[in-house]
């Protein structure tokens, strides 16, 4: 079968890598792509609000299913265009899509189905939240409301960080995804990520994973995207993926469906496990980046099949099998990430392609004149593979060393939580 993949992240490079993988496929296109994908994939321009001319494409390919990888265009509704379209989409509908568009939508949900998260007020203006947050006093978290990149959202620790954060969002930081914030109660402990296939009526645990959002070794600085992972996480044991399914994500499967907006696609759900049981912190509606890579590197079955039973609505048939190593990735960066980021400076990966149980997935990159270079903040994501966490993250970083890029910069110390 001919299939459009859809981004041009680390995330992406990974899904291309393992749906490369399938003998079911005869042709994968990936809109827009990058270096590193167009290894396994054929890379196209399209625009991709115009929802028309991606419909127009698959039907001139022959494409018989999207796989959408970031959230944006999710939110955007290309999900509902391509399915009114005849063509399979691997991805949830815009009304679905919410759950990661609008905190506030997520927390009202919880609330009406009695899942466990953390306390929270919405806000659409600066003064009534800095009322509730002096009222409530620090620690507490503010979110912008929309999607931010992953950067919308500061655990604020003194009254300054949290007017500051309010100021942001009320004042353009995240453009139109701050025009209204979510304030919630801090929750203290570790963070789990876990993710689930979802067909709209049925929900398929996959496995758990731990991410490193902050840019500073030890779990310091300002938030990014995600500076490293790894999966599976060592806390999330059977008895716990049992009560999240039951607690949290079957009743949002339950709740989604009858307010008429029935979830298919990846559920991505973003776990503390507090002294009280996991609670919810949030929930994304694509596979996360770079937890994505960790999960493919992880992952025995052929993705495709799964994917497009996703896609078609019916996931009662599908069987999973993970590999028993774990997988660490490190994500390598540019200069003044998370700020904005240095381009252009020139890497090699010749040595590093060498090295087994390393793999590179290229996050921010591109060609120019024949060379690889950054061109993003997140530009590499090296993963390594091994029986034990300390094995995995001992790969990941010979392969990081190996990497010929002086101007990139990473942590040394992801995986320290499990090591």
């Amino acid at each position: 079968m001919n299939v459009l993949l859809i981004g041009s992240g680390g995330r992406e490079h990974a899904l291309a890598w393992k749906l490369a993988q399938s003998p079911l496929l005869k042709t994968l296109f990936c809109a827009p792509g990058n270096p590193g994908i167009s290894d396994v994939a054929t890379n196209v321009v399209l625009d991709l609000q115009n929802h028309q001319a991606v419909i127009d494409f698959c039907r001139l390919q022959n494409v018989t299913l999207v796989v959408v990888g970031p959230e944006a265009p999710l939110v955007d509704g290309i999900a509902d265009s391509l399915r009114a379209a005849d063509i399979a989409v691997f991805g949830p509908s815009q009304a679905a899509s919410q759950l990661e568009g609008s905190k506030g939508f997520t927390k009202d949900l919880c609330a009406k189905y009695d899942i466990p998260t953390a306390a929270y007020q919405r806000f659409n203006n600066a003064p009534k939240a800095k009322a509730y947050i002096r009222a409530q006093g620090t620690p507490i978290v503010i979110k912008a409301d929309g999607l931010a990149a992953g950067k919308g959202v500061t655990v604020a620790m003194t009254m300054s960080e949290a007017m500051d954060a309010i100021e942001d969002c009320f004042e353009g930081a995240f453009g139109e995804a701050g025009a209204e914030v979510v304030v919630e109660e801090y929750l203290e402990g570790p963070e789990v990520s876990f993710f689930c296939l979802c067909d709209g009526k049925n929900a398929v645990p996959l496995t758990s994973a731990q991410d490193h959002k902050r840019v500073g070794e030890g779990d310091t600085g300002p938030n990014t995207g995600g500076m490293g992972a790894y999966s599976p996480a060592p806390l999330f044991d059977a008895a716990m993926q049992a009560d999240v399914m039951a607690r949290i994500i079957e009743p949002t499967m339950r709740g989604m469906a009858e307010m008429g907006h029935p979830f298919s696609g990846v559920l991505f759900c973003g776990i503390m496990v507090t002294k009280d049981g996991p609670k919810l912190i949030e929930y994304n509606v694509r596979f996360g980046d770079p937890e994505c890579e960790v999960l493919m590197l992880r992952l025995e079955s052929d993705l495709l099949p799964l994917l497009k039973a996703s896609a078609e609505g019916d996931l009662s048939d599908i069987n999973l099998k993970w590999s028993d190593k774990t997988a660490l990735t490190v994500v390598m960066c540019a200069p003044n990430y998370p700020a904005t980021p240095e381009k252009g400076s020139q890497i090699d990966l010749e040595a590093v392609a060498a090295i087994k149980d390393v793999t590179v997935f290229h996050a921010g990159t591109a060609l120019k004149d024949g060379k690889l270079i950054a061109n993003g903040g997140r530009v590499l994501a090296v993963c390594g593979s091994g029986n034990t966490v300390k094995e995995a993250q001992n790969k990941a970083y010979e392969g990081v060393k190996a990497v010929q890029w002086p101007e990139g910069f990473y942590r040394s110390d992801i995986g320290w939580r499990a090591v």
